[in-house]
């Protein structure tokens, strides 16, 4: 199998990477900082940074972090949308030495507490818009030192002031909080000026990443991905790219969220490495504006989820847009529906291709080649150094073309979960080969497809919900006797939730739980469908059958 993963290597792909003259992410941040200075790194909102300002602001906000007496390793934990903000205090955290754990700005406070919690954060940097959330739960964590940022503080003083009175007296999306001995980001880097930076020595071991997932099972735990792990994918990323990119040249459109790792690798370090510019998208809910943003630059690349090129494509300006020099359309994080990549092939004369990885895997394990002007239903090929190997559920390899799980080795694969090594033994085979709980095979041309999921995950718009963690929520109400979720086809996010309820109050409706179940889970999680029921199918030892509901709807 091995001779025909090689045989189907685009041309100019090697078949494995070397990240020797890598260290570390910083090596490759500063790097690119000094061959790239004058040109702009990042767009938002319309003001521009280029590779020198960040390169400086970075070593302020690792300056600040030092001041504080953070040491290697430490944690820092980041919640915002894509702002400028993001990208600074990143590499600037990764440049103190210390651990980034990334959190989306929409978690509930439950959800918040259990990471900053588990994680073992220090420090934080919040947009203002969710600092409410945080005032909830600090006093519960380790967190001592937070930056609260408005939405507008690095877009200038007037547009600045102007974003944020929009955000906090028009829109009112700034719920009251109070958070003492918090500052704002501008103080933060002022502050790390005046301190420095002290270079801090990495290596491919070190931690660089806790991103927080539910795995293949269980409750959200955090993957440790090692500068080795990030620097890999990176360079199994550009390997594969390289041969349609120009460095320096490229512009790249970022909406999906980079606090997710498929944005955060593949838009950006992956495109900072070769200098290209990164427009960045806070609000991709807002599709008219996310098209009128496109509209001004040419964007050479554009990385998204089947739900995001749908919304697009279904917007009456998109097509209107000048694609002339689109390069690259990289779907992930979900399928990639047929007809959609029809569609915008059509629209944008770019193929829509598809590439697979999962947050263990830093995330990318197969990409198609850029060069394919026809979607064939495929998630890719195996990157270089990279082996995916179809196994049964005793862990024997299945022959070519039969389904079984999709397993994966390669440096990209994670060192384990935080502080879970019995659920990293359970998602790790001897051989080095990380069990994916998906479900796939391998055809004669080495191409692998995805066919369902292993587990009863639901994957809603590209994000991972996992039914213990809805049933918990829902458990809560005190007019529920029994619950069990699902997921259902949903034309918009492919996936929505679906919740089974067993009443203990007969009046409780549909409306109350999901008003109660939004006090408590993330928008995404949150069930669309309620059917409630007299009682759930169980097996002999009173497990409910999920897959008989599953079945049923």
């Amino acid at each position: 199998m091995d001779k025909i993963w090689v045989k189907s290597y685009p041309s100019g792909v090697p078949a494995d990477i070397s990240i020797d003259h890598v260290p570390s992410l910083v090596t490759l941040f500063e790097d690119a900082c000094r061959k790239y200075a004058d040109k702009m790194a990042y767009v938002s909102m319309g003001q521009e940074m280029t590779y020198g300002e960040l390169d400086r602001l970075t070593r302020d906000f690792a300056g600040w972090l030092q001041s504080l007496g953070l040491q290697k390793g430490d944690r820092v934990a980041l919640m915002m949308p894509n702002l400028l903000q993001y990208p600074v205090a990143l590499f600037g955290t990764l440049r103190a030495g210390c651990v980034v754990v990334n959190c989306n700005p929409l978690y509930t406070p439950r959800e918040l507490e259990h990471q900053l919690k588990d994680s073992g954060a220090t420090a934080i940097v919040i947009v203002e818009n969710f600092a409410n959330t945080l005032q909830q739960v600090i006093a519960k964590t380790a967190v001592k030192h937070v930056v609260v940022t408005p939405m507008g503080e690095m877009l200038g003083m007037v547009k600045g002031a102007l974003v944020n009175f929009v955000v906090r007296h028009v829109k009112k999306l700034v719920p009251a909080w109070s958070l003492p001995g918090s500052i704002n980001f501008t103080a933060a880097l002022a502050a790390g000026r005046r301190h420095g930076m002290d270079p801090v020595a990495l290596g491919h071991d070190d931690l660089a990443f806790l991103q927080y997932t539910g795995g293949t099972t269980g409750v959200s735990k955090g993957a440790m991905l090692t500068h080795a792990n990030i620097s890999s994918n990176v360079m199994q990323a550009y390997s594969w790219i390289k041969p349609v990119v120009r460095e320096g040249e490229e512009f790249i459109i970022t909406a999906l969220p980079l606090y997710h790792i498929f944005a955060l690798t593949a838009n950006c370090l992956t495109f900072l490495m070769i200098g290209a510019r990164n427009l960045l998208i806070a609000n991709p809910r807002d599709i008219p504006g996310f098209v009128k943003e496109w509209a001004k630059y040419p964007i050479t690349v554009v990385t998204g989820v089947n739900t995001l090129f749908n919304a697009l494509l279904n917007n009456a300006e998109f097509a209107a847009l000048d694609f002339s020099t689109m390069k690259v359309t990289l779907g992930g994080g979900m399928a990639v529906q047929g007809p959609v990549a029809d569609r915008w092939m059509k629209v944008t004369g770019t193929p829509l291709l598809q590439a697979y990885g999962l947050t263990e895997t830093s995330p990318a394990a197969t990409i198609n080649p850029l060069h394919m002007t026809e979607f064939n239903g495929s998630i890719g090929l195996p990157i270089s150094s990279t082996e995916v190997s179809i196994r049964d559920d005793s862990g024997k390899e299945v022959p070519l073309g039969q389904v079984g799980e999709i397993c994966i080795r390669g440096p990209q694969v994670m060192k384990g979960y935080w502080q879970r090594p019995a659920e990293t033994a359970n998602v790790m085979y001897g051989d080095g080969f990380l069990k994916t709980g998906d479900m796939g095979y391998i055809d004669h041309l080495g191409y692998v497809f995805l066919v369902d999921r292993k587990k009863d995950m639901i994957l809603v718009s590209g994000f991972n919900v996992y039914p213990n963690e809805v049933e918990e929520a829902v458990a809560m109400h005190e007019g529920v006797s029994d619950v069990a979720a699902i997921g259902v086809h949903d034309d918009n996010s492919g996936e929505a939730v679906k919740i089974f309820v067993v009443r203990k109050d007969p009046n409780l409706t549909a409306e109350e739980l999901i008003a109660h179940c939004r006090k408590h889970l993330t928008g995404y999680k949150v069930p669309k469908h309620v059917e409630f029921r007299a009682d759930l199918p169980r097996t002999n030892v009173g497990k409910i059958l999920r897959r008989a509901l599953k079945e049923a709807a």
